[in-house]
């Protein structure tokens, strides 16, 4: 019998990514807080949008995702021919891996960054370097001090995921600086809808060669499941990624509710109003019980406990009241639960169910 072939080294070295559970066994009514999603949806805007597109579903959509990268310059002031758009952001942090990473390079992120960043250095040939963090917050030096010649990319999420805290624009500023010629900062702008006036890079992006800006629909925007993600930077970088980009990589739906949702700044405002004020209420409730947590500028809050049997204990029992939250120890972060921030009432319900497990 013939052998099978053997994949690119580094492949199989690739830890499978866990997404958020969403079901718990025995209960009909779950407040699922484990993925970062928003808690109000999509934008009526976007699924009227998007029913009206699956009409047409037979036609192959347009390749250069015209309008949707229009929407995106003029809402954010932005030169449309310097976007690309991807199958969530996800696909375009793959792209610059694929792009500009090999055998022999390296890619630097922090210790605690979002699990994308070495899997697509791996799935490339290269080699991950996690940089070490100061108390849950990247340290510009120490992400400088990984740099080595043979890095090519350095990854940054701002705010990051888990950790929910967030680099000053003159830390960030200093990053992009301390870089030598040949490497490409990554600002990953998953969640900078909502940390407040805060452009996620994008003016960075705009005047420098060596900064690539990321951002997504999946979370502000609501349409996790329909994945769509973009991204800004120099022309050059544009060119490259849209070499190795699929030309129907984007489907009619796609991009007739992410068009439609960009233009739905009213939701927008909303939603990032909404979050602001559960979020400060997550935080003071985990700090009335005792429970640490950092001030986040995400959607979401990681609580902090003595212990990961600790962690553990909480997490059993908001499932046995049907919530669920995420354990991170894949992050490094064995003793902290992530939770989304969600709805007004399911705030309610889940700080009742934290004082339940507190006996408070």
């Amino acid at each position: 019998m013939n052998a099978a072939p053997k994949p690119q080294p580094g492949i199989l070295d690739i830890a499978l990514y866990q997404g958020g559970a969403s079901k718990i066994a025995g209960h009909a009514n779950v407040l699922k807080l484990s993925s970062n999603e928003n808690p109000h949806g999509a934008p009526l805007t976007a699924r009227e949008a998007a029913r009206e597109a699956a009409s047409e579903m037979h036609l192959y959509p347009n390749t250069d995702h015209a309008s949707l990268r229009d929407a995106i310059a003029r809402v954010h002031d932005l030169d449309a021919d310097r976007i690309i758009c991807g199958v969530g952001s996800d696909e375009i942090l793959h792209l610059l891996a694929q792009a500009y990473v090999g055998p022999g390079d390296e890619v630097v992120y922090p210790a605690h960054g979002f699990l994308i960043y070495p899997i697509v250095t791996r799935a490339a040939g290269g080699t991950p370097v996690a940089a070490p963090e100061r108390d849950r917050r990247v340290d510009v030096d120490a992400m400088l001090a990984a740099v080595t010649e043979r890095t090519r990319l350095v990854y940054l999420a701002n705010p990051a995921n888990p950790t929910g805290t967030m680099l000053n624009g003159q830390e960030v500023t200093r990053l992009a600086d301390g870089l030598p010629d040949g490497c490409l900062l990554v600002l990953d702008g998953a969640y900078a809808e909502y940390a407040g006036d805060f452009d996620g890079g994008l003016s960075l992006a705009a005047t420098r060669e060596n900064v690539f800006a990321t951002r997504t629909f999946s979370k502000m925007y609501g349409l996790g499941g329909l994945r769509v993600g973009w991204g800004y930077g120099a022309r050059a970088v544009i060119d490259v990624l849209n070499r190795l980009r699929g030309p129907f990589n984007l489907s009619n739906v796609a991009l007739a509710a992410a068009e439609a949702a960009m233009r739905d700044r009213e939701f927008v405002a909303r939603c990032a109003a909404d979050n602001r004020a559960q979020r400060a209420r997550l935080v003071a409730g985990l700090r009335d019980l005792g429970i640490a947590c950092d001030a986040s500028e995400a959607n979401f809050v990681l609580a902090r406990f003595a212990d990961e049997d600790e962690a553990l204990d909480c997490d059993a029992a908001l499932k046995t009241r049907g919530i669920i939250v995420r354990h991170v120890p894949a992050y490094g972060l064995p003793n902290c639960l992530r939770i989304t921030v969600g709805t007004e009432d399911g705030m309610t319900r889940l700080l009742k169910a934290l004082t339940a497990w507190r006996g408070a």
